[in-house]
């Protein structure tokens, strides 16, 4: 390690892929963002260009509300697990205040109606189990950075955990809230509530209540129901003369229900994925926006009326605009499903590919945290129905130049066979997609187990080979051949090569560096066959135990292979003599071989958490070791190459040097190693990207960015001066915040200095007739006591403002009085 630099600790960082569509999303007051809570942050995307403009992190646990400032739109309200209420300013990205109430809020209302509290469900007596409470929280004032709420009133008791189960209406004159068969609503004013409650329809109680809605302007409220009824309350004000109207089109539950800004429009959606516009007052009058995606889960509506948008379960906002035109679609790593493929890496644009929308597979792009396109794999129709078995994506494997993709699919019914698939796609250099080139049905008659390419060095030459290992005992080889005819010149993947050993389910299978090695494990043996000939070499089944996962070494530890096992077992065999190098008992759930190095990481589970272990073959000791990683099980992990290799100076970050390991939680999370956030690393420019973009040019803007085109011209004709200060303290002042600003007092000198053109190269010859003329004012103007500093000669000045602008010619009379000029004192300005 280098003396003197301490050393950074590597720490676990959320970076992406978090649930977008957890909360019913909020648009600003003039609808240019959209926010919403994405695992223990607060996402700030621009409805116009779709980019994530801030990341508000501050909370420690999962966000469970959010809502705007009644008395300053351009403020939010956010809640989570971690007991604190955040207030931000979402514009700037800025935490302005945390109040901290030491209970779970599990959700978050705002009412227009008392600016002086918030409204959130808490568990009664702080237990999750027990009964939860809608409660009034009394934000104080304060000048603290944090401060403590704990004047707490209860509004409503045994209340339901959803959210979209509690909505104020009219301005915040009542509250209602709905659960299993009832509707209750509170009247702030009267301090009284009405129940009002439905008769059970059938055993299965189909017509329970879903969520809530209250129109803005008139006492009616709107709920959903799991029948896919929506039925209108009205007169709720009397218990005993209250009514409802029941409208009906959904075929299952309706999951959200929002009234438009002035109430015009009713919005409903569900598992159909279609958005339904009933018209209020009309309710026979309907509009459909269908083909959606994933089924609806919330609906939100704009405070002025343009936009709408939906969240889905695939992890999608759709923004809609008033008239039902889709505007922009805002894509998070697709979530909801088991991830089955497990995590790869697209050698050709750097995506993260894993399972997406049922049948496809998604291309994730782990920089900017943003689905690229989905792939059809399965180019099949689905069905939403529960229950219904559909066909699905197991297996996909790259070979190393990203050219060839190859997809298992299967579909196992109740009553059915297994039905089981393998395609192989090749990339389309004039698409830039991949293209369907061969279907192999049942390619095994079993389950297929695993696959993998050969990585043939360029040095050698031969035909593309996949290997693929199956349950029905077999180990299969395929190569890739000419199949053109008279009509079309083309090629196909055909079976070349089947090897068994004793009748054992093949179940991993992977190659060496130089592919000049395949190792096939049975169960509880490895095989190693050379791939010229298909002949058995070798054979090791020690110890005992059915292996979990296969893994050639890389680069100096190529000569090793390592293998897991499901009683416990971490192993390492040295290829050249055959034996078993060293062997250790770690229950080892995810093995991952890094590609630019000799590191390999291992993920092990006890007792419900994860510890990652990340050695090298040659060593048995670990060079890294991290405990309580994560919660759970990690299910799947994955090295990335650096476009940049780091600078670690610290031993222990090496293996972060060329590569950085992800890996995917049990609850879906997509975490990484690192020392510092996704948010630190970010730059301030990159940070102003899409903000400048909505920002309009000022006349100083305009000015300025002149100045700049000047300097860039000037550099690309003569040897550029780099501004030592100019750009980062005009930047500065520019976007940071001016509440936050020191006195101008401070800035002033700061920001003229900057303004100052820096003082050229000039030779000596021109040095000395300028201190010539120098002499000549001085005894000129004797009586003055002002010092003169020299200055440029006019050939420099042009030089200095533009290389194209020429400037008139000065007489000595006109150079005299420029003279007198310079001599002005400026040094009031620092008092300033």
């Amino acid at each position: 390690m280098v003396e003197g630099i301490e050393p950074v600790d590597v720490r676990v960082v959320r970076c992406g892929g978090s649930r977008i569509n957890y909360r019913r999303p909020v648009f600003s007051a003039d609808s240019r963002y959209l926010l919403c809570a994405s695992g223990d942050l607060v996402k700030v995307y621009s409805t116009a260009t779709e980019e994530c403009v801030h990341a508000l992190k501050g909370h420690k646990n999962l966000v469970t509300g959010i809502q705007l400032n009644p008395k300053n739109h351009l403020q939010l309200y956010s809640t989570s697990l971690d007991g604190t209420i955040k207030l931000w300013d979402f514009t700037d990205g800025i935490l302005i205040k945390t109040f901290v109430v030491d209970f779970q809020l599990l959700a978050l209302y705002a009412s227009a109606a008392d600016e002086k509290s918030i409204f959130a469900i808490i568990p009664k007596d702080n237990k999750v189990t027990g009964k939860l409470q809608l409660m009034s929280i009394s934000l104080p004032k304060s000048t603290a950075q944090e401060v403590e709420a704990k004047d707490l009133t209860l509004i409503l008791d045994d209340v339901c955990q959803s959210p979209k189960s509690i909505a104020f209406g009219r301005e915040g004159v009542y509250v209602a809230s709905v659960k299993a068969l009832e509707l209750r609503v509170f009247f702030f004013k009267k301090k009284k509530h009405y129940s009002f409650p439905l008769g059970i329809k059938n055993r299965k109680g189909a017509n329970a209540f879903t969520c809530v809605a209250c129109h803005p302007k008139e006492d009616c409220i709107a709920t959903g129901h799991k029948d896919g009824k929506i039925r209108l309350w009205r007169n709720f004000n009397h218990k005993q003369e209250y009514t409802y109207s029941s409208q009906h089109w959904h075929h299952d539950a309706v999951n959200d229900l929002v009234f438009s800004a002035e109430g015009t429009n009713l919005l409903s959606g569900g598992v159909e994925s279609v958005l339904v516009q009933w018209r209020y007052g009309s309710e026979t009058t309907k509009d459909f926006l269908p083909r959606l995606g994933g089924a609806i889960e919330h609906i939100a509506a704009s405070p002025d009326g343009v936009l709408h948008c939906t969240s889905h379960s695939d992890n999608k906002i759709t923004i809609v605009q008033s008239n039902l035109d889709v505007s922009a679609v805002i894509q998070g790593l697709v979530q909801g499903q088991e991830i089955i493929t497990g995590l790869m890496l697209d050698p050709r644009s750097k995506a993260l590919v894993l399972n997406g929308k049922p049948g496809h597979l998604q291309f994730y792009s782990l920089q900017s945290d943003k689905q690229l396109y989905n792939l059809d794999i399965v180019q099949q129709e689905y069905i939403h129905q529960s229950g219904l078995k559909q066909t699905e994506v197991v297996k996909a494997v790259f070979d190393s130049q990203g050219a060839w993709l190859v997809t298992v699919e299967e579909r196992k019914g109740e009553e059915t066979d297994l039905e089981l698939q393998m395609k192989l796609w090749a990339y389309n250099e004039k698409t830039q997609s991949f293209v369907l080139n061969t279907t192999i049905n049942a390619p095994h008659e079993s389950r297929i187990s695993a696959l993998c390419f050969q990585n043939v060095p360029r040095c050698r030459s031969g035909p593309a080979t996949l290997v693929t290992t199956g349950l029905d005992c077999q180990f299969k080889v395929w190569i890739l051949g000419d199949d053109s005819d008279i009509y079309r010149t083309s090629v196909s993947w055909s079976c070349d090569f089947v090897g068994k050993y004793h009748h054992l389910q093949a179940t991993n299978c992977s190659f060496s560096e130089d592919g000049s090695l395949l190792a096939v494990s049975f169960e509880q043996i490895i095989t190693l066959w050379d791939p010229d000939t298909w002949d058995l070499k070798c054979t090791f089944c020690h110890p005992p135990g059915k292996i979990r996962d296969l893994a050639f070494g890389r680069l100096s530890c190529s000569k090793y292979l390592l293998g897991t096992t499901d009683n416990g077992f971490l192993c390492c065999w040295n290829l050249l003599s055959c034996i078993l190098e060293w062997s250790t008992q770690l229950n080892v759930k995810v093995l991952q071989v890094d590609p630019l190095s000799e590191n390999v990481a291992a993920f092990t589970e006890f007792t419900r958490t994860t510890d990652l272990f990340v050695f090298k073959p040659n060593e048995p000791r670990p060079l890294y070791m991290q405990t309580n990683v994560c919660s759970g099980r990690v299910q799947w992990a994955l090295f990335v190459p650096r476009e940049v290799p780091e600078d670690y100076h610290s031993d222990n970050n090496q293996w972060l040097v060329r590569s950085q390991l992800y890996f995917l939680s049990a609850s879906q999370s997509l975490m990484t190693f690192g020392t510092e956030s996704v948010e630190e690393r970010l730059t301030p420019s990159s940070k102003q990207l899409v903000i400048e973009e909505n920002i309009p040019k000022t006349p100083f803007h305009v000015l300025l960015g002149k100045h700049r085109e000047q300097q860039t011209n000037f550099g690309s004709e003569t040897e550029q001066t780099a501004l030592p200060e100019g750009s980062a303290t005009i930047n500065q002042m520019l976007h940071t915040p001016a509440h936050v600003l020191p006195n101008a007092s401070f800035l002033c000198l700061m920001f003229v200095n900057s303004l100052l053109i820096p003082k050229m190269g000039i030779s000596t010859k021109e040095e000395h007739e300028d201190l010539e003329m120098e002499s000549e004012n001085e005894k000129d103007e004797d009586d003055s006591d002002v010092e003169m500093n020299p200055i440029e000669n006019e050939q420099e000045m042009k030089k200095a403002f533009s290389s194209e602008e020429q400037l008139p010619k000065l007489t000595k009379s006109e150079e005299k009085e420029l003279k007198k000029l310079r001599k002005v004192s400026y040094s009031w300005l620092t008092a300033v």
